[in-house]
């Protein structure tokens, strides 16, 4: 299981850490554990702990300024972790993320790895970005996406996001004829639902974040609960599960290889290729490699072996590696504009087994 909790849940009305709650959750994952269950916790809230030691009241929206408070409150986020598990005879053990960690092939396999063996002796790793260095430009955005790309990571049964509104509603919730979702089958159940408003003053997120992570990880085997922090508990404390509380979204596709999972969610496509419908329905419905042919155009400059993202007339459809550098591709639709005799290329682009599909999100 991977159980985020958001700063809006984890943080007091003067901004400090809720350190009941703290206690609470930390209680929680000592009973998953013990009724065998291997827990990875995503924490925010490192902001948060930070703005008070630094005199500051909200917080900025400067990037240094977001940094320093972010290196003051880690130590203090992962400590209030550590003397709390410790005290149900749990190991915490943190785990600081950059995008590069999930955008790089090799990063990938060796964080990978690193879950796997502190899962495999019984710790529990309290994740975080590590948002001292990450820059604008080049980050994972929400420690929702980082949830779900976590989930992707350990093959997670079930991706818990813990907020301060009871699930998924299809507005605001008080906005007249606003009612809550309690399961969700597919992206066919979320049409006409208002996910527009953005998270809380000391977050970053909202339920829009939490719905698009929802649909990466159910797209991906994993099972999706959204829930309030504070019904935690009856939810995940091993009784019945009440079925007035939260939002489940069902898996609507199989745990997929960690390399398939990489390329979909966890790459930076280097270029696109642009294809035409008829490519995309054979990618998308027939399950096929994409061949020349079916390719109209090409943006970025890459080499062959790079990731691209494919897109069609609808938007992107998958992504993979492809097997021919970025100016060979140009070379061959700008022969084929003006009529001259298109070498044959019996490889295709991108092959199937390099391939991977992205979800529709809603």
């Amino acid at each position: 299981m991977v159980l985020k909790i958001g700063s809006s849940s984890l943080t007091r009305d003067d901004g400090g850490l809720d350190l009941n709650r703290i206690d609470v959750l930390t209680r929680l994952i000592a009973s998953l554990r013990h009724r065998g269950h291997d827990v990875v916790l995503v924490s925010s809230g490192a902001v948060a702990a930070g703005l008070p030691a630094l005199g500051m009241e909200r917080r900025p929206t400067e990037l240094r300024l977001l940094q320093a408070a972010a290196s003051v409150g880690q130590g203090r986020l992962v400590a209030s972790w550590q003397t709390a598990m410790s005290a149900y005879g749990t190991v915490a053990a943190q785990v600081l993320l950059t995008a590069q960690d999930v955008a790089v092939r090799s990063h990938y396999r060796t964080v990978r790895a690193t879950f796997d063996a502190l899962l495999t002796m019984g710790a529990v790793p309290v994740v975080n970005e590590n948002d001292a260095v990450a820059t604008t430009e080049f980050s994972l955005g929400d420690n929702d996406r980082l949830a779900a790309l976590v989930s992707h990571l350990v093959t997670a049964d079930v991706l818990v996001l813990l907020t301060d509104v009871d699930g998924v509603w299809t507005a605001r919730p008080g906005t007249p004829g606003a009612r809550p979702l309690r399961y969700v089958a597919g992206g066919a159940d979320l049409a006409g639902v208002d996910v527009s408003d953005r998270g809380s003053a000391l977050g970053t997120g909202g339920m829009r974040t939490k719905v698009q992570a929802a649909t990466i990880a159910c797209a991906c085997g994993t099972a999706t609960l959204i829930a309030r922090a504070d019904d935690a508990v009856p939810l995940l404390g091993g009784s019945a599960l009440p079925d007035d509380l939260g939002t489940w979204l069902a898996p609507t596709g199989p745990h997929r290889p960690s390399r398939r999972l990489w390329m979909a969610y966890a790459s930076v496509p280097e270029g696109r290729l642009l294809v035409d419908a008829g490519a995309a329905r054979a990618l998308t419905v027939g399950k096929k490699s994409l061949l020349l042919p079916g390719v109209t155009g090409v943006d970025g400059d890459f080499e062959a072996g790079a990731v691209v993202e494919v897109v069609g007339p609808r938007g992107p459809v998958a992504r993979g590696v492809c097997r021919y550098a970025a100016a060979e591709v140009a070379e061959v639709l700008a022969l084929r504009g003006s009529r001259c005799a298109v070498p044959e290329h019996v490889a295709p682009v991108v092959h199937r087994d390099d391939l991977a599909e992205l979800p529709r999100t809603p």
